[in-house]
């Protein structure tokens, strides 16, 4: 059986190319079946942010990005409430659905997976 990932992205979606190089190994896992979960901390939950103008920083959107995780099976999509909260973003505020984990839920979700990558 596939060891487990737990990829950890923190990055803002324009601070550099960590936030699109998470996308790009949840969407390679995904395609290959590995079990694995994304998680949005610290600054990568503006990520998560809908209506995003890429365009204005000449940048690609990641919202297509975003869209496909679920189609390439990655439907473990977290977000951390600390994270959110810090930020001023609320729920109604982001472009995917996620689940929302206070800091014993986080410890919790770290325990279960084999391997975890912060990008």
């Amino acid at each position: 059986m596939a060891q487990s990932l737990l990829l950890i992205s923190r990055q803002a979606p324009w601070s550099g190319p960590g936030a699109r190089e998470a996308l790009d190994i949840a969407l390679a896992g995904g395609a290959f079946d590995l079990p694995l979960a994304l998680l949005f901390l610290d600054d990568g939950v503006f990520q998560l942010r809908k209506d995003q103008q890429a365009v204005l920083l000449q940048q690609k959107d990641l919202a297509a990005n975003l869209q496909a995780l679920p189609l390439f099976g990655v439907e473990e999509l977290y977000a951390c409430q600390r994270s959110l909260v810090e930020r001023g973003l609320v729920a109604d505020q982001l472009g995917l659905p996620v689940s929302v984990l206070d800091d014993d839920a986080l410890r919790a979700l770290l325990g279960r997976f084999d391997q975890v990558m912060t990008i």
